[in-house]
């Protein structure tokens, strides 16, 4: 990671990387990711669903798609975020319609997680997700809500703290919520620790197809495995990615990409 992008990141919860991917990259990632849209449900490869939001799996339907587990774009942020120890939990093809209201693992779960800190100039986090854009969102879309900072927060979120936790427009949000508008080819990446949610999407004409790439540190012991007809589909990398490995173990994968960050060129 950047100076730049420890600073934003440990602000704000969340990280926006522009220019990413573009050209032949981002068209066939398009295309692949409307053909699993278009593909009705029965006749979707085994292991693959929907529900109209959701497209499980969607990282694995198409190499197009796979490609960016490992993304070179988002790799440094991916890499520093897990200390070197990554584990790709989970890979949904979404498209937003519906608000989602606000949320946070610490909502889901327990105040003490997921974990997030930093030592030796580097951020630890212990969920993220990472957001790949298909399409252009521009303010008044819709799409991804965050409130800044609040992964950092000493206390829980009051119920009624911003009036509600559900939001149709940009009117409707107070002062603390921000909608964040990337376009194609853009990386969006927040910690679970972020509270966040969505705004209902307002073009007729246009869509928001984001992939959901879900990564925890390769020895936390939460998160299932992939099934089986979904691991058959996987390259030799991206499967060592989702495997599970002890704190001392460095994966093949991230040894090939120059080891764990602060790690010698020459170790």
């Amino acid at each position: 990671m950047t100076d730049e992008q420890r600073y934003l990141f440990d602000t704000l919860g969340y990280l926006h990387v522009p220019g990413a991917f573009g050209g032949d990259e981002l068209e066939a990632a398009q295309g692949a990711a409307q053909r699993y849209i278009d593909t009705p449900e029965d006749t979707l490869p085994e292991g693959f669903s929907t529900d109209g939001r959701r497209h499980t799996h969607g990282f694995a339907f198409d190499k197009a798609l796979e490609r960016f587990a490992l993304h070179p774009g988002i790799w440094p942020v991916v890499n520093e975020l897990t200390d070197g120890r990554p584990r790709l939990v989970s890979g949904t093809l979404q498209i937003d319609s519906e608000p989602l209201g606000l949320h946070c693992a610490r909502d889901d779960f327990h105040w003490s997680v997921p974990q997030y800190g930093v030592r030796d100039g580097r951020i630890f986090a212990e969920q993220i997700v990472v957001f790949p854009y298909f399409d252009d969102v521009f303010p008044g879309d819709g799409g991804l809500l965050v409130v800044p900072g609040s992964h950092k927060a000493a206390f829980d979120r009051p119920a009624g703290a911003f009036g509600a936790t559900t939001f149709e427009s940009l009117d409707d949000l107070p002062a603390g919520i921000i909608n964040i508008t990337p376009r194609a080819g853009d990386f969006a990446v927040i910690s679970e620790r972020l509270t966040h949610g969505t705004l209902r999407w307002q073009p007729k004409d246009r869509v928001r197809r984001v992939l959901v790439l879900r990564y925890q540190p390769q020895f936390h012991p939460g998160g299932g495995s992939l099934p089986e007809p979904i691991q058959r589909r996987l390259d030799p990398e991206t499967l060592e990615l989702a495997e599970r490995a002890g704190y001392r173990d460095i994966k093949k994968l991230v040894a090939a990409r120059g080891g764990p960050p602060g790690a010698s060129p020459d170790a």
